[in-house]
């Protein structure tokens, strides 16, 4: 064999021990790459980082490395795992300068084969346990920012070789990609807490709910407002809070109308009901569908408030409305004139009753003043400050008494275009009058009861009963009793009502008070008319005492106004065709009256009058003060036509 030969067959040789060498480190660092993918591929966080360094320092033949990450700055680490002496050792947390791993954060890989511990003498760790090499490299995020590193170093020293930097390379990124991970889930986490945080201690309250108005969740705010516990959340229909009064349901309806065309509901106003106490609450309420169709977010205010101060402002306005209009309107009179012992009687009454909040029934003719008397015992009463709201019971159509009464929902019945309140709520924490309370029917009798004994009524179309404090003072030309006989009143609301009665005198009954009012309205009515008037002559007042006044105060009103407008001077005179009635009146006293017979009207009205007095003609009760006579004038009448006493 040649020389040449045995060249060619040592190339040979070393090829091929060369390729088998290069192929046993192939399986090693397959096998190595192959050990820590399989010890790490069922761990994250924490336990990946522990298990790839364990792994690490196992395969690269080192008995110390770390997983670290940055510790409040880039000039300070902590480790996430580390393994000290072969051994799993507690996290530490140090300074990065004057250590070999402040090269390693601000750039690539670094790797000192030997001689580290003389190299970094700052670095009292590396110098005490006498640390000869070290292999480093930064962690980085998706971002290109740097967020740790992974190092590995020993006692002795560590070559350079391409299959240990090559894995460890490939397992620095994964450790990067882990540690990126978990930041990124920190973040989330944070932002998640700082989200849950917003929600639950919202100022505005936050509700999530299935299409079918089922609460999901609710912050803190939805829960306060709506007076839900946490516990009753999964068990709570939004709708179910909603009561039962047409526009509360109308608007709920066209609330759940836009959600299911999927449009956005914004600033609805709804009037709900707590759960715990059932209290009206209004919210305003915006409400977005989930891109997924399951279920709704909703975000609403508690505007209760607001609503309750609008609905006490609109109140207050019709209150005043109402007093304008009553203002505006005629009243018999602006106080009670007289000072006989029936009409004193009746403010004796007044002044006792006033004082309490008991329900009076005032009896009497047509126009004595029934009215008058209300105002009067309201004046004097601890409700004088709020409102007396009064309805003529008589004066209204049927249909229309309930509605006037109690009030009506929008949309109650055909024409209620709006929510109207009655006049029970217009009253409240005053008083109302009742005139011709006999007029009403039966129904509204049940109803008026049910104010009495409760303090609460329900609107026209309503179904929450609302509480009112208010006082009824009723009134009555009917005999009320025979009506309760003849089953046309209630039995029970006629005992209601009749807790106080007080019965007006008619004006027969008071003539000694028929000079002050003449006097009064002659007053009035001469103002009024623009027509500057003296008085009454005293025939015309003799006659007007005398006369039986059927339509009592207001026909006197009548007379006196119609007398004032045909007056050609300053003296009024009553012409007898302004009394129709005279022709009765007359004879019921024995005296006939025709012209020329107004002497004998004014003898018998003197006797009338001495004969009530007792005779006594000076004094406050005597019959000169009642004829409005100085006492020597009415003794010189006396004389003049015979009057004696039997």
């Amino acid at each position: 064999m040649t020389a040449a030969s045995d060249r060619s067959m040592t190339s040979t040789e070393s090829t091929s021990q060369y390729a088998e060498q290069l192929g046993r480190e192939t399986v090693r660092e397959i096998d190595a790459l192959r050990m820590i993918a399989e010890g790490t591929a069922r761990h994250v966080g924490t336990s990946f980082f522990l298990s790839l360094i364990q792994h690490l320092t196992n395969v690269m033949g080192v008995r110390y490395g770390f997983v670290a990450e940055f510790a409040g700055s880039s000039a300070r680490a902590r480790t996430l795992a580390y393994v000290a002496k072969g051994e799993v050792a507690p996290n530490v947390e140090w300074d990065l300068v004057g250590t070999p791993c402040e090269d390693v954060v601000k750039g690539d890989l670094c790797h000192h084969p030997q001689g580290v511990w003389e190299k970094f003498p700052r670095d009292e760790y590396m110098v005490q346990e006498k640390i000869e090499s070290y292999l480093g490299v930064p962690l980085l995020g998706g971002n290109g920012q740097s967020l740790g590193h992974l190092a590995v170093f020993n006692e002795r020293p560590l070559p350079s070789e391409p299959r240990l930097l090559s894995i460890f390379r490939i397992f620095a990124a994964r450790a990067a990609a882990e540690l990126d991970r978990m930041k990124m889930d920190q973040r989330l986490a944070e932002s998640e807490e700082r989200f849950r945080d917003l929600f639950e201690e919202a100022p505005i309250a936050y509700v999530h709910e299935g299409l079918d108005s089922r609460f999901i969740r609710a912050n803190r705010t939805a829960l306060r407002t709506l007076g839900v516990s946490p516990e009753d959340v999964p068990h709570i229909y939004g709708k179910d809070l909603v009561p039962e009064t047409p526009d509360a349901q109308r608007r709920l309806r066209a609330a759940f109308e836009s959600i299911g065309r999927g449009v956005d509901t914004n600033g609805v106003v709804l009037e709900l009901r707590r759960k715990d106490n059932g209290q009206p609450v209004w919210i305003q309420w915006w409400s977005r569908p989930d891109p997924g169709g399951q279920f709704t977010r909703t975000m609403f205010v508690d505007i209760t408030e607001r609503v309750l101060m609008e609905q006490e402002q609109a109140r207050l306005r019709a209150q005043n409305q109402y007093l304008q209009d009553e203002i505006n309107s005629a009243h018999n009179f602006k106080e009670i004139i007289g000072r006989s012992p029936a009409i004193q009687s009746v403010l004796t009454n007044v002044r006792r009753v006033a004082a309490t909040d008991a329900s009076v029934l005032i009896r009497g003719e047509t126009g004595t003043g029934k009215e008058l008397i209300a105002r009067a015992i309201h004046s004097a009463s601890q409700r004088r400050d709020k409102p007396l709201i009064k309805i003529n019971c008589a004066a209204l159509p049927e249909g229309l008494v309930e509605s006037e009464l109690f009030g009506h929902e929008k949309g109650a019945f055909t024409g209620a275009i709006a929510k109207r309140l009655g006049r029970f709520e217009l009253a409240d924490g005053g008083t109302i009058f009742l005139d011709e309370i006999g007029e009403i029917s039966l129904d509204i009798q049940a109803k008026l009861l049910r104010v009495l004994q409760e303090r609460e009524f329900d609107r026209v179309g309503g179904k929450t009963p609302i509480k009112v404090d208010v006082r009824v003072i009723a009134a009555t030309n009917r005999d009320l009793l025979k009506a309760v006989a003849e089953k046309t009143f209630r039995e029970d609301l006629f005992y209601r009502l009749n807790v106080f009665p007080l019965v007006l005198p008619p004006l027969r009954d008071r003539a000694e008070d028929i000079p002050l009012l003449v006097r009064f309205l002659v007053d009035k009515f001469s103002i009024r008319i623009g027509k500057p008037v003296d008085g009454i002559g005293e025939v015309s007042m003799v006659l007007l005492q005398s006369y039986r006044w059927p339509g009592n105060i207001r026909e006197l009103e009548n007379v006196l106004e119609r007398a004032i407008i045909l007056a050609d001077g300053p003296v009024v005179e009553i012409d007898a065709e302004m009394l129709p009635d005279a022709q009765h009146s007359t004879e019921s006293t024995g005296t006939t009256f025709n012209s020329g017979s107004l002497e004998a009207i004014e003898r018998q009205h003197i006797l009338s009058v001495l004969q009530q007095t007792d005779w006594v003609i000076e004094g406050p009760h005597g019959a000169a003060r009642i004829l409005d006579l100085h006492p020597n004038t009415l003794r010189s009448r006396m004389k003049k036509w015979g009057i004696v006493r039997g």
